[in-house]
């Protein structure tokens, strides 16, 4: 009762999968996803260890074909699932059972394959091969919630809507199956989950860029921070968080007006802020309290 995509993006070698459903967490179900492996999606009358077995099979050197094939034919009630997998070479393998509910159906393309069940009607999958096929000018991860959004637009779940989930992760191995996680976000319970997710990436991306200034301040790279503090805050205005600590980027490159200026913004916002200024100052942080203006 879910629309998903799996993909493998050829540029970066990331690895993705994203779902939408009118079910409660349905993140914690359907999205299955391990760095240099490949990605899974497991739905309908979902069997939880089609994500993990999986994985394993794609970790041991199956190719999707070979690892879905082996766990539908050891499955008594495979006929009631919709699986989809992508590998590490960007082969893909879907089963979308006879006895899952109509609307049901799946698609694939160069590296990644889409599928719904219980959806409005039949055009929802075909929507989400156009969107993601037409969408190369969008990040990885944009484009999977872009695809997504399709769905929805194209009539969705038959029920609704309620939660959405996108898990990214590296195209380099990594030594355990739980480390090389880009992105995982997961939208529980809400009544518009794919927004509320896009909303979500946004946030996360903007985060990125300020854990990357922090980095370079760090390394007192300060032109370089600033820039990557410019970059969150253009992403996320309303994280007051992201624009103070692009102040004390400022600050400490020796654009102190500037820094002053933004401060005081953020002190008529939330006074802590000046607080911590004054814990940043004690602490070495800071050479000295900035003047606000």
């Amino acid at each position: 009762m879910t629309y998903s995509i799996v993909a493998r993006d050829k540029q970066s070698g990331l690895f993705g999968v994203a779902v939408q459903s009118h079910y409660f967490s349905v993140g914690s179900v359907v999205t299955w996803a391990r760095a240099g492996v490949g990605a899974v999606a497991t739905q309908s009358m979902a069997e939880v260890s089609y994500g993990p077995l999986g994985l394993e099979l794609l970790a041991a050197g199956k190719s999707a074909g070979e690892a879905l094939r082996a766990l539908v034919n050891a499955d008594a009630r495979a006929a009631t699932r919709q699986v989809a997998m992508v590998d590490s070479s960007g082969s893909t393998s879907v089963h979308t059972g006879g006895e899952c509910i109509p609307y049901a159906g799946d698609a694939s393309g160069d590296g990644f394959s889409v599928q719904a069940n219980l959806m409005d009607n039949d055009t929802i999958w075909g929507a989400m091969k156009d969107a993601y096929q037409s969408s190369l000018s969008l990040d990885f991860p944009e484009r999977l919630v872009h695809t997504l959004k399709a769905a929805e637009s194209a009539g969705g779940d038959i029920r609704g809507r309620q939660s959405s989930a996108l898990l990214v992760v590296d195209a380099k191995p990594s030594a355990n199956y739980w480390s090389g996680k880009l992105i995982e976000l997961r939208v529980e319970d809400h009544p518009s989950p794919n927004e509320e997710l896009e909303r979500l990436l946004r946030l996360s991306r903007a985060y990125e860029y300020a854990e990357k200034g922090e980095r370079l301040i760090s390394s007192k790279k300060w032109e370089d921070s600033e820039r990557a503090f410019q970059r969150a805050t253009t992403l996320a205005p309303e994280l007051i968080e992201l624009e103070y600590w692009r102040a004390i980027s400022l600050f400490n490159s020796g654009k102190k007006e500037e820094a002053g200026r933004l401060l005081g913004k953020a002190y008529l916002k939330d006074a802590r802020w000046k607080k911590l200024t004054g814990l940043l100052v004690k602490s070495g942080r800071l050479s000295e309290e900035p003047k606000i203006s």
